[in-house]
C-alpha cells in the first residue's frame, strides 16, 4: 500500500476531531436520503455531485455489488435501496468511514458486510457482480491503478467495474487504464465535466 503522508479521507485513523453532519442526496426519481456524515471522511457534511451523478447513472449487471472505498456508505446504500434484490458488500481503508457506513446501513434496516482495509484486502476470497468506485485521486494514482487492476480477479465473467471521475481532472487516465486492463471501456454519462466509465470482464 503506498504511503500516505497526509491526515485526510484516505488516512486509516483520522486525527481530526469528530463533528458530524447530515447529508441529504436526491435522485432525479425524486426519492430522497439522508446521511450521518462525519469529518475525516470524503463528501463532509455535503452531497458530491459526482456522487449524485453516480448514483443517477450506475448499470445494474448482477446481483453482488461490492462497495469499494464506500465513505459513510451512500453510493451501496442508495443502490441496494432502489435494487432491493441485491447484495451489498462496502469497505474503505478508513477506519471512521466504516463506522458510520454501518451506522447508516443500520438506520435503512439493511443487511449489508462492510469491512475495513485498503481495496481489496477484505476481500481475497471473494467475488462480484459489480465493483463501483468513487476513486481517492488525492492518494495518489497507484490507489486507483492498483484498485482497477485488482478488481479484475474480484468480477465475475459479464460483471463489471463502473468508475465516476472528472474526465479533466484524472478520469481520462482512468479510462484508458480501465481499458487496458480488461480490454474494453464505455462512458455511461457525460454530465458537465463528470464521466462514469464502465468496463466489463468479458468471457473467455
Amino acid at each position: 500500500m503506498p504511503e500516505i503522508k497526509n491526515d485526510h479521507y484516505y488516512s486509516k485513523s483520522p486525527k481530526s476531531k469528530l463533528n458530524v453532519k447530515q447529508t441529504t442526496i436526491q435522485l432525479k426519481n425524486g426519492h430522497i436520503y439522508k446521511f450521518k456524515s462525519p469529518s475525516g471522511v470524503f463528501a463532509y457534511g455535503k452531497a458530491n455531485r459526482a456522487t449524485e451523478c453516480f448514483l443517477n447513472n450506475v448499470k445494474i449487471t448482477g446481483k453482488d455489488l461490492l462497495d469499494l472505498g464506500c465513505g459513510y456508505g451512500t453510493v451501496g446504500i442508495v443502490t441496494l435501496k432502489e435494487n432491493p434484490f441485491i447484495r451489498l458488500f462496502m469497505s474503505d481503508i478508513n477506519e471512521r468511514a466504516v463506522r458510520f457506513a454501518k451506522e447508516n446501513a443500520l438506520n435503512y434496516n439493511l443487511e449489508v458486510e462492510i469491512k475495513s482495509g485498503h481495496l481489496f484486502e477484505p476481500w481475497k476470497d471473494y467475488m462480484f457482480d459489480m465493483i463501483f468506485f468513487n476513486p481517492p485521486l488525492a492518494a495518489g494514482k497507484e490507489v486507483w491503478m492498483d484498485a482497477v487492476k485488482c478488481s479484475y480477479s474480484h468480477i465475475r465473467e459479464n460483471g463489471t467495474i463502473q468508475i465516476v471521475a472528472y474526465h479533466n481532472k484524472g478520469g481520462k487516465r482512468i479510462m484508458t487504464y480501465m481499458k487496458e486492463v480488461f480490454s474494453n471501456v464505455k462512458t455511461l454519462v457525460k454530465s458537465g465535466g463528470i464521466r462514469v466509465y464502465l468496463s466489463e470482464r468479458l468471457k473467455q
